[in-house]
């Protein structure tokens, strides 16, 4: 638990300016979290094992596997509202447009998830 309080410390010093900082930030601090939920992973990481990216995966192959299998938020209203500053929320009519030409709501949460679990790995 030490190391996961360390490192939830340094994420939540850490200020945010945009929509998308923001949201990556609260995506890091919940995958924390499911590591805390894991008692085992958390006795391991006091004893000096460091966090691999295969455990915040919790079983999933990629983090949009991880996204697509509910892992995370599950409903376009939902993503698209944490990511989206409010315009930009209006503009994509409360997610129900894609978030841009190449991605759906759930690739831009595997996307935000990528940077959060970045962020975890690197504040270890």
């Amino acid at each position: 638990m030490k190391t996961l309080k360390r490192i939830k410390e340094s994420i939540n010093a850490t200020s945010t300016r945009s929509q998308w900082s923001k949201a990556v930030k609260e995506y890091a601090l919940e995958l924390l979290e499911s590591l805390e939920n894991n008692p085992s992973l958390c006795d391991e990481f006091d004893e000096g094992m460091p966090i691999r990216e295969g455990d915040l995966l919790s079983g999933a192959s990629d983090w949009n596997e991880y996204s697509y299998g509910g892992c995370s938020l599950i409903y376009s209203q939902d993503i698209a509202e944490r990511l989206c500053t409010p315009s930009e929320y209006k503009k994509t009519k409360q997610g129900a447009r894609n978030p841009n030409t190449s991605e759906d709501w759930m690739q831009c949460q595997a996307r935000a998830l990528f940077q959060a679990s970045n962020i975890v790995l690197s504040n270890q």
